[in-house]
């Protein structure tokens, strides 16, 4: 069952359940962050309108600087203002930021520990018909390695607001990814977030579970989905909210292991360094447990629906019951 204590959305399993893109919800929180303080200022290269920042370019026009497709000097234009004590955002396309300047990223905002959010918009997959070029499938990897950066990773629009909000006002520099296209909402304006905290969305009706879900960013509807089924099947399952991969919330995910003694992970990402990394290296050091991690494997993308891609790389809803199935058919120690 959902767990009642978030309030999460109750139409989530219905057929009509309102779907909104990730990055919407960012466009939203960065314009309300703008409100709130008048520090907050933005930087795009070339793609206002795509990743959402338009709604603050149009109101806050004076605090706006459209520096085009120059995506190192984007982020390092946005080290300068941290440093004089702006509050800035910066958005492209995760596959040009962090993809193309990692490296500005590491030395003038991580390694002089500048207040900056970098926004990776359109990740993932899901980008679809833009294909293996576009689709950024490393940059959690590429983000959560360097020092002085936290990595958030929301899993619909509503909390995708709440975390560009959050950020607006921790004093560490931070990476947001953001998918393109429409996720159905899973959580509502009461589910609480909070920066470095996971939360368990689904729960057995009864009784201890025997797998662990944890779930980061846009696949989080049909890890639902697998739960809600696998229930029916007399497999019971706790789903897991990841949207911090660093800080990363230990104490959740050792706590699960705990139960289930099996987790697998689930991510719109390369498996290799990614969430489900993250999650492994916790379990290595605190209570090692069986894994699986649903994600692509060691592969470039390609051209086709978001859909048809999500499910050929073995990210849909069937892929992740196999996952826990085959879990479940493993002896363990």
């Amino acid at each position: 069952m959902l767990n009642p204590k978030l309030k999460l959305n109750a139409k989530i399993f219905n057929s009509d359940v309102e779907q909104v893109p990730i990055r919407k919800g960012f466009g939203q929180g960065f314009m309300l962050a703008g409100e709130a303080d008048k520090n907050v200022v933005g930087l795009c290269a070339d793609l206002t309108e795509s990743t959402q920042m338009y709604l603050f370019a149009d109101k806050f026009p004076q605090r706006f600087v459209q520096v085009g497709v120059a995506e190192q000097n984007l982020v390092t234009v946005a080290s300068g203002m941290a440093s004089m004590g702006k509050i800035p955002f910066c958005s492209s396309y995760a596959m040009f930021s962090p993809g193309r300047n990692w490296e500005q990223i590491r030395t003038t905002i991580a390694y002089n520990d500048r207040k900056v959010v970098i926004v990776g918009s359109h990740a993932g997959i899901s980008v679809g018909p833009d294909g293996g070029t576009h689709q950024a499938l490393e940059d959690i990897a590429l983000m959560r390695v360097m020092p002085n950066m936290d990595v958030v990773s929301p899993c619909d629009a509503i909390e995708a607001k709440k975390a560009t909000l959050a950020l607006a006002k921790s004093k560490r520099p931070a990476y947001l990814r953001l998918a393109r296209e429409k996720t159905p909402i899973i959580t509502t304006d009461e589910t609480p977030f909070t920066l470095g905290k996971a939360e368990i969305y689904w729960m057995p009706d009864v009784g201890i579970a025997q797998v662990g879900i944890i779930v980061t960013g846009g696949l989080m509807h049909r890890a639902l989905l697998a739960a809600k089924e696998l229930e029916a099947e007399g497999i019971k399952i706790k789903v897991l909210n990841l949207p911090s991969i660093k800080p990363i919330d230990t104490n959740a995910i050792i706590s699960l292991a705990k139960e289930t003694k099996r987790i697998v992970t689930v991510e719109e990402h390369q498996v290799a360094g990614g969430m489900g990394g993250a999650v492994a290296e916790v379990l290595a050091q605190n209570y090692p447990v069986a894994m699986e991690f649903i994600g692509v494997k060691d592969l470039f993308g390609q051209s086709g629906t978001p859909d048809e891609l999500v499910e050929h790389y073995g990210m849909g809803k069937d892929s992740i019951k196999e996952g826990v199935k085959r879990i479940l058919g493993r002896k363990i120690i």
